[in-house]
């Protein structure tokens, strides 16, 4: 990747031209943040907007109005959008503050961005001010506004855990927002996403929920927005190059699936091998759907029932209901009192654990419905789907070309990145697990880096050998499935 190291370089960011008095007022009005004890990440610059009149925000999804109706009138607003390399979870992160200033001067209203919206910032009737000044408390490595410590637990009540930096840190990857869709877009690639979360998993913190660090907007680190704008796709760019310079591949930190589950402990595709597999600190876990005869997507691998339950015939000749009556086998063929769950059940499960979901479509029915429950609960960042049939792939990406998507493959003459190309796959799935007894063998440097000059991620058959996947691990994959996921850390 070639980097423009000047485009990219924050010194010259901050020595831009800009009017002197318009800096003068932005320095006049910027925040002062209030971090936690623990917080690993500073802003770096703040881009300012000038209002004098409504208009719509350049830099976030909204119209900017001095006098709305029922709230005190401004003579003019500023918009600071503030910029840090880094969030706990993704390369990069830009947050708002907006400042309403009156006809005398006084600051008469503040509001601020949380999670992709904003709010008022008005606490216990007033704006939490120094002087001319906003003070917000940044949430711990998320880095959302908020007026006063109490408003975390008013807002999230018992939710806060979820909200924590931990386990999900840097799974986002490389952040993608409509506003930089096409300049950054192309920089989210399977393998950089892989950099990002090798980054950001060594900075997880535990916060320490308290705001005495102090951090003034200065002068010094405000340029107009169209400057910051015009930096940040070089700005993410050279991280991007930086970290694959920095990171060997034997370090990559690599996605821990769990085939069908933690599968070699609980029966296969039951929400009960989906929680063991959480268990046992895996990212996403694998599973495969299916269509009943009346039309529900249901979570089973064999396309009969006999082998896995105590029932008999082919799971697209059953109603839900026929499924649901069924009970799910072990592997020692000992029953379990586990269900066949539906593709929704599985959405709950996974997002009550916070796993992700590597999905198998093992019919072609199951793509439409598969599409559209993703784009429902809004799994873009947290989902893949693949197959075995690359026109069951090339449909998924038809219907919603944001999913990403993965085609499988068992031969080792197929060429991957000709086969990814033609269906849109972003992950390319080799399972060679049982062609040799070292099957690590035929994914040879050669292939690995054809793979990733084409921008292609690479997900690894199951396995559970700890030679192999050692072995792996040296070449730099994107991801792992075993039925063991504990064998993974």
């Amino acid at each position: 990747m070639e980097v423009d190291l000047a485009q990219a370089d924050l010194a010259s960011l901050l020595r831009t031209r800009q009017d002197p008095a318009a800096r003068d007022l932005a320095a006049r009005y910027a925040p002062i943040i209030r971090f936690d004890a623990h917080e690993p990440f500073m802003p770096l610059a703040a881009g300012y907007t000038i209002f004098r009149a409504d208009d719509d925000s350049p830099s976030f999804p909204r119209r900017i109005e001095l006098a709305p109706p029922g709230k005190p009138p401004a003579a003019l607003a500023i918009e600071y959008a503030i910029w840090w390399d880094w969030d706990i979870g993704h390369l990069y992160e830009l947050e708002h503050v907006w400042v309403f200033v009156d006809d005398q001067g006084r600051v008469a209203r503040a509001e601020a961005s949380w999670h992709g919206g904003f709010h008022d910032m008005t606490w216990n009737a007033a704006v939490p001010l120094e002087g001319d000044r906003l003070v917000g408390l940044s949430e711990p490595g998320k880095h959302a506004f908020a007026p006063h410590a109490d408003w975390y637990a008013e807002r999230w009540r018992d939710q806060r855990p979820r909200k924590l930096p931990g386990r999900r840190a840097g799974t986002g990857g490389v952040w993608v927002t409509p506003l930089f869709r096409e300049q950054l877009g192309p920089l989210r690639t399977p393998f950089a996403n892989s950099l990002v979360h090798t980054y950001l998993e060594r900075r997880a913190f535990d916060p320490a929920w308290g705001f005495a660090r102090r951090f003034p907007v200065t002068a010094e680190l405000l340029v107009p927005w169209p400057a910051l704008q015009a930096w940040i796709p070089g700005r993410v760019a050279w991280w991007v190059a930086r970290l694959a310079e920095e990171i060997p591949p034997e370090a990559l930190r690599f996605l821990r699936i769990g085939h069908r589950g933690a599968s070699g402990h609980a029966p296969d595709n039951t929400l009960a091998a989906f929680r063991k597999a959480a268990d046992l600190d895996a990212d996403m876990v694998e599973l495969d759907v299916q269509v009943s005869s009346d039309g529900a997507l249901v979570v089973i691998h064999d396309l009969v029932v006999e082998h896995c339950t105590d029932g008999h015939g082919a799971v697209g000749d059953l109603t839900l209901a026929q499924l649901k009556a069924l009970t799910v086998r072990d592997p020692r063929n000992a029953i379990t009192g586990e269900r066949i769950p539906t593709f929704e059940e599985a959405i709950a499960c996974c997002q009550e654990l916070g796993l992700g979901m590597y999905v198998e479509l093992k019919a072609g029915a199951a793509v439409p419905q598969v599409t559209a429950a993703i784009r429902a609960h809004e799994l873009w960042r947290s989902a893949i789907v693949g197959s075995f049939r690359p026109d069951w792939v090339a449909g998924v990406r038809l219907l919603e070309p944001d999913i990403v998507t993965s085609v499988l493959f068992g031969a080792p003459n197929v060429d991957p990145v000709k086969l990814a190309q033609a269906v849109g796959a972003s992950y390319v799935h080799p399972c060679w697990e049982a062609l040799t007894p070292q099957p690590h063998t035929l994914l040879t440097r050669e292939w690995v880096q054809r793979v990733r000059h084409a921008g292609l991620g690479i997900v690894i058959w199951h396995e559970e050998r700890p030679a192999e996947i050692a072995a792996l691990r040296k070449m730099g994959v994107d991801a792992i499935c075993s039925d063991l996921p504990e064998l993974l850390t």
